[in-house]
């Protein structure tokens, strides 16, 4: 459920793209190649930015925005639907160096919501700016805008009008996780020695106009200290922000003296105890990494600096 970097690389990267993957029987051929590469693509993303020197915050927010344009996954372009038809977009990032953060929640035409989430940890005062405001804001500082058509494909359609089924009764059975929800998200520790996390998602399929998640909340689905360790999660919301999960795996290191993989693995038993299910991905300041999950599958990948590219959907 796990994997390690070599404690003294010089600078690591993994990403996600969400826990609850479609099931292994209907993932093959093409379909699992089209996940891989794209996985692959942001990863080389965020790799050639830590490659050439750069930042933890640039590499993440790279492969995010990468993930973000890829409409097989559940942030930006290839969001889910609410209720009500829309899309409500949440992401955040956060500086482990300065312990600075910033997200948006709810926000419905912002072509990629990690740059809005970084643009207010680094252009204003607050750490969480919400709907309408949200989207005034980024457009303020010149982050592009897109109409809420841009961010609708024809699988996320299919989804909703399945669960609006499901919840009337008239189709049995139970969605997918694949269906339900989704997450992408991004850790790194840099060349300098510094961390950082990002998360984006479109929440989950049919959910209630103006609910919030974890991906926006600090803590809860992201969190990055220098003194610990960088976290991104993906999975039901509402239980890893009863857990305080993100946090906890930091916590757990800094008070308990464990492992990454140890609190790692500790911090989503403790969501799993709630009922929760979902994943997560973590790095430490020794570039070790884990990426528990209690799912199917979680969309994962990470990257040594010697730039060897591991890639994997199932366990």
């Amino acid at each position: 459920m796990a994997a390690r970097l070599a404690s003294r690389a010089q600078f690591a990267l993994a990403i996600h793209g969400g826990a609850g993957t479609i099931p292994r029987a209907e993932l093959k051929g093409r379909r699992e190649a089209r996940y891989a590469s794209g996985l692959q693509s942001a990863l080389r993303a965020g790799y050639d930015v830590l490659r050439q020197g750069g930042s933890s915050l640039d590499a993440v927010t790279t492969a995010v925005v990468a993930l973000e344009d890829n409409p097989l996954f559940n942030a930006g372009f290839g969001a889910v639907l609410n209720e009500a038809g829309g899309h409500e977009l949440d992401a955040s990032i956060m500086d482990g160096a300065t312990l600075r953060a910033g997200a948006v929640a709810g926000a419905r035409r912002i072509r990629n919501p990690i740059l809005a989430a970084r643009a207010v940890m680094e252009q204003s005062p607050h750490v969480l700016l919400a709907g309408a405001g949200a989207d005034a804001f980024a457009r303020k500082q010149g982050l592009a805008l897109v109409k809420q058509a841009y961010f609708t494909t024809p699988q996320r359609v299919v989804a909703r009008e399945l669960a609006q089924l499901r919840k009337h009764g008239r189709v049995s059975g139970k969605a997918t996780a694949a269906e339900q929800h989704g997450t992408v998200g991004a850790v790194a520790l840099d060349s300098m020695g510094n961390l950082a996390a990002a998360t984006s998602t479109g929440g989950f399929t049919n959910k209630m106009i103006g609910r919030v998640g974890d991906t926006p909340i600090v803590g809860a689905g992201t969190y990055a200290s220098n003194a610990t360790c960088a976290v991104s999660g993906t999975g039901d919301g509402e239980f890893f922000m009863r857990a305080v999960l993100a946090h906890n795996v930091s916590a757990r290191m800094r008070y308990l003296g464990e492992s990454l993989s140890i609190s790692a693995r500790h911090a989503l038993a403790e969501v799993a105890a709630l009922g929760g299910t979902g994943g997560l991905i973590a790095v430490d300041r020794r570039g070790r990494i884990a990426l528990p999950f209690n799912t199917e599958g979680m969309y994962r990948a990470y990257v040594r600096s010697g730039g060897e590219f591991v890639v994997r959907i199932f366990r």
